[in-house]
């Protein structure tokens, strides 16, 4: 079943790109595309927070099917097999639509797996792209490329399908400077620049802000919790401002942070929440991690789940996980999933203090009922990983209407939550 559906992934989904391509036909916006292994939410809203209503958005949606979903204004927001039916149903009636009035559209587009790019690199052909990073996220879609020997790694695949929107761009290219993104810039005689973290001149994380300067003289402060990291987006976005040459604010005033990235929550017991749980790979929980241990807090306890789609290099990552981990300072380090549990347990153990307490479960229920039970209201509670941590947050929240701030809200991820046991 596995199989079919990936030999259908295309198939489909150029039915529906077929329809979307019509749309923008009529339409004939301006697309700037931002895209990237992490960071590129962050960097959609932070886009948002200057151009307003000048601009459509293509929020929760990047993928092959999503993006053309969303131009045709479609809406699978159940995740449920009976939609199917209905959006085949809509696609053509919906390609006859009034085209929006803005005539910018901002998209969000992932690689997912090979040819992802290039499917939709075909359908947008941007005239700007922005491209954060390129990490290894889902790279077990990637493997096979390098068994056949078309490429030395997983990474040089990965950002290979990246490339595919950097040689369909047509006036200007900004890309985060890095080694396996940068020689894709040969695909392109369009406009390359480049941004590095090295910048930056400081760097400030506040409660509940983040101040930061660039050695050229700009200062920025952002409204939320902020990787050092995220200078890159901050940049790109005012790179983006001149260049459509729109006002540029500085302060970010109308920024809003996309659920489980850096945000704080209380819980009942009094402790502080740091909710990181939107994704996991070994680049993510490396910014996240560094940004936790700016955060103020006298004792911070670390819940850290399994990093999945890593492949091949499962277990490597894993292990590297725990040389991370064990380079910052926490009084409890709680591990969730049979990835962390077996790779990443035993070489923490080695690497750490034995007065730091060091548990594993399976399963988000059991480190639920942990965490009640040992919380005594003082903490800093650190959460990244997979296997449904936002589940295990829902559970912990003081204000039950925080439950709106967290990733994942959709039907279909729910009842996975019940089945669990953090629903």
């Amino acid at each position: 079943m596995g199989s079919l559906k990936k030999k259908l992934y295309f198939i489909v989904a150029a039915y529906f790109r077929f329809w979307a391509r019509f749309v923008l036909e009529r339409w004939q916006p301006r697309i700037i595309v931002v895209t990237g292994s992490n960071g590129k939410t962050t960097l959609l809203n932070l886009i948002e927070s200057q151009l307003g209503d000048k601009a459509v958005y293509s929020h929760k949606a990047n993928s092959a099917f999503g993006i053309p979903f969303h131009i045709l204004g479609l809406n699978r927001s159940r995740l449920v097999k009976i939609e199917w039916l209905k959006l085949f149903l809509l696609a053509p009636i919906k390609a006859f639509r009034p085209a929006p009035k803005q005539e910018l559209y901002i998209v969000e587009v992932d690689c997912d797996r090979p040819n992802e790019g290039k499917f939709l690199a075909q359908l947008l052909n941007p005239e700007v792209t922005l491209w954060m990073s390129s990490d290894r996220t889902h790279s077990n879609n990637f493997d096979t490329l390098v068994e056949s020997g078309k490429f030395p790694d997983v990474e040089s695949a990965i950002a290979y399908e990246y490339g595919w929107l950097v040689q369909n761009t047509q006036k200007l290219i900004v890309m985060k400077d890095q080694a396996n993104m940068s020689e894709q810039s040969g695909r392109t005689k369009t406009a390359v620049k480049t941004i590095s973290i090295n910048q930056i001149d400081t760097y400030k994380l506040n409660k509940n802000s983040t101040e930061m300067t660039s050695k050229k003289g700009s200062s920025y402060q952002l409204p939320a919790i902020m990787p050092k990291q995220s200078f890159v987006q901050v940049g790109m976005t005012h790179m983006l401002c001149k260049y459509l040459k729109v006002d540029f604010d500085n302060n970010f005033s109308n920024y809003k942070q996309p659920p489980g990235r850096s945000s704080t929550l209380s819980a009942r017991s009094g402790a502080t929440i740091f909710d990181s749980s939107y994704n996991a790979n070994y680049s993510s929980v490396a910014v996240a991690l560094e940004t936790f241990d700016s955060y103020p807090g006298r004792e911070k306890w670390a819940v850290i789940g399994d990093m999945i789609d890593q492949g091949e290099g499962e277990k490597n990552e894993h292990v590297k996980l725990a040389k991370l981990i064990a380079g910052y300072k926490f009084k409890r380090i709680i591990l969730m999933g049979p990835r962390v549990k077996r790779y990443t347990k035993p070489e923490l153990r080695k690497l750490i203090d034995d007065k730091v307490t060091l548990v594993a479960f399976e399963d988000p229920k059991p480190v639920l009922d942990y965490i009640n039970q040992e919380s005594q209201g003082k903490e800093v509670i650190f959460f990244k990983g997979a296997r449904w941590l936002e589940g295990v947050i829902k559970n912990l929240l003081a204000d039950p209407a925080d439950e709106a701030n967290l990733c994942r809200r959709e039907e279909h991820y729910q009842k996975i939550r019940e089945k669990w046991g953090v629903g």
